[in-house]
């Protein structure tokens, strides 16, 4: 695959930034609308909002997140399987964005249709995800900004084929 252009290669950066941070911004939202709807604040406010903010924020700007990642991975010096940060990250980012779009985002919209029939527990559905994926979001954070651990090893070449001189039999 092609290589970006220095130029290229700091637009792809500045789009993977705004995303990633829009993606942080809207969780905390979310974070922040359970906790309200936690401690007694309209049900019938907190969750059908909180269904709209994952609906056409939250979980668009996860896909955008993961696809412009695997771009820069693939078009920049970084690499995919070159760097161990690089590889924690899109793991980080991939689980997130499968329990976004398969757990979180039809809980969320369940909970804007039950909102004022919702249990405490109910209510915990939008409190503990976010809080955990702000962690997760704040951890992949600091592996952008540190990049510990090193280069991955790389594969050693095969071994070279002995080959015998013609007119040589073993």
């Amino acid at each position: 695959m092609s290589r970006l252009s220095p130029t290229g290669r700091k637009a792809l950066l500045t789009l993977h930034l705004v995303t990633s941070l829009g993606w942080l911004g809207a969780d905390l939202v979310l974070l922040t609308l359970g906790v309200a709807g936690l401690r007694g604040a309209d049900p019938a406010v907190v969750y059908p909002t909180a269904g709209l903010l994952v609906t056409w924020l939250f979980a668009p700007l996860s896909v955008a997140v993961w696809l412009i990642g695997v771009a820069s991975a693939l078009l920049t010096p970084w690499g995919m399987l070159r760097w161990r940060w690089v590889l924690v990250k899109f793991a980080i980012t991939t689980v997130m964005l499968g329990l976004v779009l398969l757990a979180l985002t039809p809980t969320v919209r369940r909970l804007g249709d039950l909102a004022p029939d919702l249990t405490t527990r109910d209510r915990l559905d939008l409190v503990i995800p976010p809080a955990v994926s702000t962690t997760l979001l704040l951890v992949a954070t600091v592996l952008s900004t540190y990049k510990p651990w090193g280069r991955l090893r790389r594969a050693t070449a095969p071994a070279a084929r002995r080959t015998v001189p013609a007119g040589r039999g073993g």
